[in-house]
């Protein structure tokens, strides 16, 4: 590839996301949702959902709440799915506590973690139901110990203003009563305001169409925290000549079946692996309905494709440039632990054939609302961490700031701050 071509396959989804006219209108949409609150939010729901509902009908009722039913199986499911999220957050908690230690003589520092007061997690709706995406949000804020946690998501395409009943289940599940049948972008901009009917929040996650996305970025601008990107999906497999064709296929069909707006890469040192994979891609796309077809042919081909490189060094360097949402490394034993010390931007690694991107979308319990469009070279993962914050604690003994004074005054008085050198000054007689 030519530098043009290299900067168009790492620039994925970013044009959509921030594209001018979509922009303007989601925040003509953010002004009218604080304008007039619930009003607008019903607006919006009839406007682009086609569903009308009353401001007193956008908070599920309890009758609702507690009717909503799915199979054993997919209760049984979430169970599974949940149990794995709780022990991977519970364990990363371990490793974010408060802390603190004597840096020198009379000088104790450290920090204070705690949860945030509040969150609200958007489910998307639409393309397909999404209960996972529900407990991949609800859980880390569980566990980090939020104590409001509202969720937002639309009502199933065509109906009458009902919502998905698994996401219910999963919400009833984990505790949460707040969930509100909203438009995305409006459900987002009443969250950061706050409505009649739905809660103000400090900070606000989830997944989403560009619309949805723009609606996060714009509220920032609100002082409502949101997380960096949550777009579009992506997948980028490292896999060389051991790799079965069969179930590289099959892996890489699992993110490239989200939607036309998807990016899905195979990058490979192997001519030959990658045209015996097309091939095989042409069989199991007939197997998939013509809708996820469509999607699966656009992610691998005008959005994503193969790289062929000279090696699996190389491999590494695609992949820590593109820095993919999902990553599945597929080679030789050998080379695993050296490309694993190789990558330093993907949102996760999954390691062998035997962990599929769908285990970890559903069960295997890390992260699976990650950064998308080259942000997992800056941020992470949704898990408890991201409800968290710290606040630094110090505490100086009179000794030690005798010892800090004259470095104290010294900067002080060469950036022009005199009460900040008076202040040591003034004990020092």
């Amino acid at each position: 590839m030519d530098v043009a071509a290299r900067q168009q396959i790492l620039h994925r989804g970013l044009d959509d996301i921030f594209e001018p006219s979509l922009r303007a209108s989601i925040g003509e949409l953010i002004d009218d949702v604080r304008e007039r609150g619930d009003e607008a939010v019903c607006d919006a729901l009839d406007r682009f959902d086609g569903i009308t509902v009353s401001p007193d009908a956008l908070r599920l009722s309890d009758d609702e709440y507690e009717s909503a039913t799915v199979s054993q199986e997919v209760a049984s499911a979430i169970d599974d799915a949940i149990t794995h999220l709780r022990i991977f957050n519970e364990r990363q908690l371990e490793h974010s506590s408060s802390w603190s230690f004597e840096s020198e003589p009379g000088l104790t520092i450290g920090e204070k973690i705690t949860p945030i007061t509040s969150a609200g997690l958007f489910t998307p709706s639409g393309k397909a139901s999404y209960p996972s995406v529900t407990y991949q949000l609800a859980v880390p804020a569980i566990v980090a110990g939020v104590p409001e946690i509202a969720v937002v998501v639309p009502p199933v395409p065509g109906g009458q203003g009902e919502v998905d009943p698994a996401v219910v289940h999963v919400c009833r599940t984990l505790g949460i009563r707040n969930i509100f049948r909203v438009n995305g972008p409006a459900g987002i901009a009443a969250l950061g305001f706050g409505t009649e009917s739905i809660p103000r929040v400090r900070k606000i996650v989830g997944p989403g169409s560009p619309a949805v996305t723009i609606a996060q970025v714009e509220m920032q601008r609100h002082g409502v925290s949101t997380m960096m990107l949550l777009g579009p999906t992506e997948s980028l497999v490292i896999a060389d000549d051991s790799a079965d064709v069969m179930r590289l296929a099959a892996d890489l069909l699992i993110e490239a079946e989200h939607g036309t707006d998807t990016s899905v890469v195979l990058v490979t040192p192997s001519s030959t692996l990658a045209e015996s994979v097309d091939a095989e891609l042409h069989r199991q796309l007939a197997d998939l309905p013509e809708v996820r077809a469509t999607a699966a042919r656009a992610a691998l081909g005008p959005n994503g494709g193969c790289v062929v490189v000279d090696n699996i060094d190389d491999a590494c360097t695609v992949a820590n440039a593109y820095a993919p949402e999902h990553l599945q490394i597929a080679v030789r034993e050998t080379d695993v632990e050296h490309c694993v010390d190789q990558i330093d931007h993907a949102g996760e690694m999954l390691i062998g054939q035997h962990t599929p991107f769908s285990a970890a979308n559903f069960v295997i319990g890390c992260p699976a609302s990650l950064p998308t469009s080259g942000f997992a070279h800056v941020s992470s993962g949704i898990t408890a961490q991201a409800f968290l914050k710290r606040t630094a604690v110090a505490r100086a003994d009179e000794h030690a700031l005798e010892r800090m004074a004259p470095s104290i005054i010294a900067l002080a008085d060469h950036e022009g701050f005199p009460a900040h050198a008076a202040a040591i000054r003034r004990r020092q007689h």
